[in-house]
């Protein structure tokens, strides 16, 4: 599961700094909370999760590890998309969705932070 997390962490870094270079070069910064949460939540979050995952394999043994996976991986593009879909004027609804994928990826980072605190 850790080397899984670090590969999909990367297609989050290069998502995040691509979206920031087109971003950087129409002078456009509407949806820099997007880059920085594709950054954050992404790529950083996700390798480190990874790399704790793989520096102890017990703990990617765990149903609070899959969860974390699934849950985060699930959230985090439905919160992003919805985010942008909003920015750009698309509907209330994407406020609501947006905030379905955020509390969708919160549990998945507090059913890893239990999983730390549980078995480490």
């Amino acid at each position: 599961m850790g080397k899984t997390l670090i590969k999909i962490s990367v297609i989050y870094f290069a998502l995040g700094v691509s979206f920031g270079l087109y971003m950087s070069a129409v002078h456009i910064f509407d949806l820099a909370t997007i880059h920085v949460h594709l950054n954050l939540l992404g790529w950083v979050s996700l390798a480190l999760a990874g790399i704790i995952y793989q520096i102890f394999p017990n703990l990617a043994k765990t149903k609070l590890a899959h969860f974390h996976f699934w849950l985060h991986n699930i959230g985090l593009p439905i919160m992003m998309l919805s985010i942008a879909f909003a920015i750009l004027g698309a509907g209330g609804f994407f406020f609501i969705t947006a905030t379905i994928g955020g509390v969708i990826t919160v549990l998945g980072i507090f059913c890893f932070s239990i999983n730390i605190a549980s078995h480490l």
